[in-house]
């Protein structure tokens, strides 16, 4: 079977102006014509394509795909494992990235005053201060931020590479307790919610009032919910459910 170049640059989501300059530059010349002399696609040159398209999305400039494609040592198959090699890597480290971001996220909440150079160190190479400002937009009227702010200024480094130590501990805990099936209101977990709040009085005064809006936060906001979620499936839901539970025994 044949397809026109409208059908291909159709079926490929491009432009008839991209499928004519790939033509001119070799790296996409179907042999068949019509009658009329228009370009005429067979399902080699549709498979030719989706590789160039697939490299093109992963940022390789043309002239290095038309070497990989024209390799005369790699067939269909091997350009399927590499590309799944190329998928790979770049979601681990998409991954990565969303990972340092979010962490990032929950701490500007907290209002960490360390230079750009420690919080890289501290959060990974992926930090942005963008965070920040959106905090600030959130919270910067709040009692609770001006607390932070004051709190945090008089941190050291060491003390916030700790912190975050700790942080993820007691995630580790709370995901261990959930998943060992520990209901959201038994005692453990209510402890770990009640340590929980604890941590966050570090920076600011959090009635248990407060606490239960973090918690519904923590479910409403994807972010958070992933932050969560990331260190074990419906953690987050979990772990509102036992903010909640600790709060209404302290409120009792």
């Amino acid at each position: 079977m044949s397809y026109s170049i409208g059908q291909v640059a159709g079926l490929a989501g491009v432009t008839v102006r991209t499928l004519h300059h790939y033509g001119r530059i070799g790296l996409l010349e179907p042999q068949g014509r019509t009658g009329s002399g228009y370009r005429q696609y067979a399902e080699r040159d549709l498979d030719r394509l989706r590789h160039i398209l697939f490299y093109r999305e992963l940022g390789f400039p043309l002239e290095e795909i038309a070497t990989i494609l024209d390799d005369p040592g790699a067939d269909t198959r091997a350009h399927l494992r590499r590309q799944h090699e190329l998928l790979t890597g770049r979601i681990g480290r998409l991954h990565t990235m969303i990972e340092a971001i979010e962490k990032e996220m929950e701490a500007d909440s907290m209002g960490i005053q360390l230079t750009p150079q420690e919080k890289f160190e501290i959060f990974g190479p992926n930090y942005s201060e963008d965070y920040e400002t959106e905090a600030e937009q959130r919270w910067g009227d709040s009692e609770a931020w001006r607390q932070s702010q004051q709190r945090a200024g008089k941190l050291t480094k060491q003390q916030w590479i700790e912190i975050k130590e700790s942080t993820d501990d007691l995630n580790r805990r709370l995901a261990e307790a959930m998943t060992s099936g520990a209901a959201a209101d038994s005692p453990a977990a209510m402890d770990l919610a009640e340590e929980h709040r604890r941590g966050i009085e570090m920076f600011y005064d959090c009635s248990y009032a407060m606490h239960r809006g973090l918690g519904d936060m923590y479910v409403a906001d994807e972010r958070f919910t992933r932050t969560y979620d990331e260190v074990a499936p419906g953690l987050a839901g979990w772990l509102r459910d036992a903010i909640h539970a600790n709060a209404s025994r302290h409120e009792a």
